[in-house]
């Protein structure tokens, strides 16, 4: 374990001379339905944002590293604006999935580095244990292997299901404005700062809610403790507790959700942010940074 605290004066100085001197043009593309921002030189880093994100979650994060990789910030059709996708029976996670793998593939990118957030974090996993010679770190933000699990531990995909069905068809059926109100107070506690909030807001209006709906249950009802046992690529968690110390929970037992989810993927490092909220790259940014850059330097 190498979780560092935050480098200070240092590490801003050094974060802003990146910033500028390798200020580059960005390009756009659209890949089977997920808008693909690129930018940067190097080794390839593909960013995947969560539920209702936007691929701008990933700006500040990008503009740390694009002076060694090239950065490609994705952003899921349905989500934040981008045109929704037909999605089949193989459902919006495994597309996805799918999807990208088949963007890594066309584009020869070779073996990428994987930074993904909550949704985007389950996809990281999901396409280490398909495809592991497709990948070669991944960098895990506030995510879990099953997300349903982290009050009991003894749940099954298959006994989340009921309750996870009930939230989507609830959700689907709700009225505009009771939806836009559930919504609303469901992103509250998702960042320290609450000049972010009409971001994550908007972001979540200009969403499609079969698309945002349909992937919540898959998140929902998608376990892979078991399957991480397959992984054998190094891989680096960041998460966060702070948000719910009002609900009783403390950085030791937030430690033991995540080592317990973790516990099949052998060498994983854990590491918790002291101060950040669900969206910890924008709350605690530098320390992200950090964490990060210590774990891509390792050998």
């Amino acid at each position: 374990m190498f979780c560092k605290k935050n480098g200070g004066l240092i590490a801003v100085i050094v974060g802003v001379f990146i910033a500028i001197s390798v200020a580059q043009r960005t390009h756009a593309e659209t890949f089977e339905g997920i808008d693909i921002k690129v930018e940067g030189k190097g080794a390839a880093m593909l960013f995947i944002p969560g539920l209702n994100s936007s691929s701008d979650v990933f700006t500040d994060t990008c503009a740390a590293f694009k002076s060694q990789y090239r950065c490609y910030r994705l952003q899921l059709p349905g989500f934040a604006g981008q045109p929704a996708i037909s999605i089949g029976d193989q459902g919006f996670l495994i597309t996805m999935r799918n999807t990208i793998e088949h963007y890594i593939r066309t584009q020869k990118l070779g073996r990428v580095v994987l930074v993904g957030h909550s949704l985007g974090g389950l996809l990281s996993l999901m396409i280490a244990i398909d495809q592991p010679d497709m990948v070669s770190r991944i960098v895990i933000l506030d995510s879990l292997p099953f997300l349903s699990a982290v009050q009991n531990p003894n749940l099954t995909a298959e006994t989340a299901k009921p309750m996870a069905a009930q939230m989507r068809d609830a959700m689907n059926n709700q009225s505009l404005e009771l939806y836009t109100q559930q919504a609303m107070t469901n992103i509250q506690g998702m960042s320290n700062n609450p000049t972010r909030i009409p971001t994550i807001a908007s972001w979540g209006k200009s969403s499609d809610r079969t698309t945002t709906t349909m992937a919540m249950y898959e998140l929902m009802t998608t376990d892979l403790r078991e399957s991480i046992a397959t992984i054998k690529t190094p891989t680096l968690v960041l998460g966060t507790w702070a948000a719910y110390k009002n609900f009783g929970a403390t950085k030791e037992s937030t430690q033991t959700i995540f080592s317990l989810q973790y516990a099949a993927l052998k060498g994983v490092d854990i590491c918790l942010s002291e101060t950040g909220y669900h969206f910890v790259m924008w709350d605690d940014g530098e320390w992200v940074n950090q964490q990060m850059r210590e774990f891509l330097h390792q050998k």
